[in-house]
């Protein structure tokens, strides 16, 4: 099985792109292409993964400001542009997206959640200025926090002086906030160098170094995983090939390919239950923050079948603490926009989980 099949594609909706049906058979309507907004404002509707980004306004969080840092010419960003017609009525900046995510302890989702940003994202989809700081600060996924600082760097190094020195002030932010020590080194580096091409290049290879041993290993799971489907290995096996991948990739391969994979595992119907139940029990020992994610991802999976949501659901009640439960019941709510992220802030406040 290639990395280009619909099974590993993080790029292909979960929808049959003819019928409108999900992996697991069941019926959902095809959702309208969306454009996507380029660094100059035009819009790209040709872009078959569109729908995951909103431009717009620039955000200001106590305190956070950078629209002075990143925006040398904010004019041609300042119309906040929807991203398809399935959003909320309200028009939000992907940055400010971003930021909430990181208030609730998530990793950074797009912009209607139906996945994670991974790190092809800085590199395949022109994503405006203020949405990559905001990634590069606050993104829990090392990789795709260093893989926004690449776009950043890179627009620096083509502006003028005075507008590299907003740049500057804006890697100065990265380098008291971002929450991964790397990119803290990485973003000082890069301004001390006046984002000279060479030290670009260097944070580029880096993140190159770490990505590729492990996007190998993807790909030779996913042969395992078609050998199962295939029904040339038992349950057995194939969980211990499970937990060898994934002690492979931990901390290696960006969280949002390897939540797609597991999308993809839960999703099928030709993936035997007995096995999508050894996994959920796989799950349940993650660290709580990856945990949540993941478990959440297949509650909400369009078209689940009920077995295995309530297996989960049991499984959670007997082997997870109130709070975390409490956590999991809430992401479930806001994927599926039975909650807005305010409400969540709200309740788990007034829980003490936050």
């Amino acid at each position: 099985m290639s990395d280009s099949s619909p099974f590993m594609n993080p790029f292909r909706r979960r929808q049959n792109s003819e019928n409108g049906k999900s992996g697991n058979g069941t019926y959902h309507p095809r959702r309208s292409n969306a454009g996507v907004a380029r660094s100059n404002g035009e819009i790209n509707s040709d872009d078959p993964d569109a729908h995951q980004i909103h431009v717009g306004g620039t955000p200001t969080e106590k305190g956070v400001n950078v629209e002075e840092a990143v925006l040398p010419n904010p004019g041609s960003v300042s119309d906040s542009v929807p991203v398809g017609d399935w959003e909320p009525s309200t028009q939000e900046d992907l940055a400010d997206h971003f930021l909430r995510c990181a208030k609730l302890g998530r990793y950074l989702t797009i912009a209607d959640n139906s996945r994670f940003i991974i790190t092809d994202d800085f590199r395949t989809t022109p994503i405006v200025s203020t949405a990559s700081a905001m990634a590069a600060i606050y993104s829990k996924d090392y990789l795709v926090a260093q893989a926004a600082l690449l776009p950043l760097s890179e627009r620096a190094q083509r502006l003028s002086p005075r507008d590299q020195e907003r740049f500057e002030r804006l890697f100065l932010l990265i380098e008291e906030q971002a929450l991964s020590d790397d990119v803290r080194s990485s973003a000082q580096a890069v301004r001390q160098a006046q984002f000279r091409a060479a030290e670009i290049r260097a944070v580029e290879a880096e993140l190159g170094d770490r990505l590729s041993p492990a996007r190998l290993r993807y790909r030779h799971f996913l042969d395992i995983v078609k050998k199962l489907v295939d029904r040339k290995i038992t349950a057995g096996p194939f969980l211990d090939e499970f937990r060898d991948f994934t002690q492979d990739v931990a901390g290696k391969l960006d969280f949002g390919i390897y939540s797609f994979c597991l999308d993809r595992l839960f999703g099928s119907v030709r993936v035997p239950l007995k096995v999508k139940k050894l996994l959920v029990l796989e799950l349940l020992k993650y660290p709580p923050l990856i945990r949540r994610e993941l478990l959440t991802n297949i509650l909400v999976y369009p078209g689940q079948i009920e077995e295995l949501v309530e297996f989960v659901r049991y499984m959670a009640a007997n082997e997870l603490e109130q709070g975390a439960i409490i956590e999991i019941e809430l992401l479930k709510a806001f994927k599926l926009r039975q909650l807005s992220m305010g409400d969540i802030e709200t309740s788990l406040a007034q829980t003490g989980v936050a």
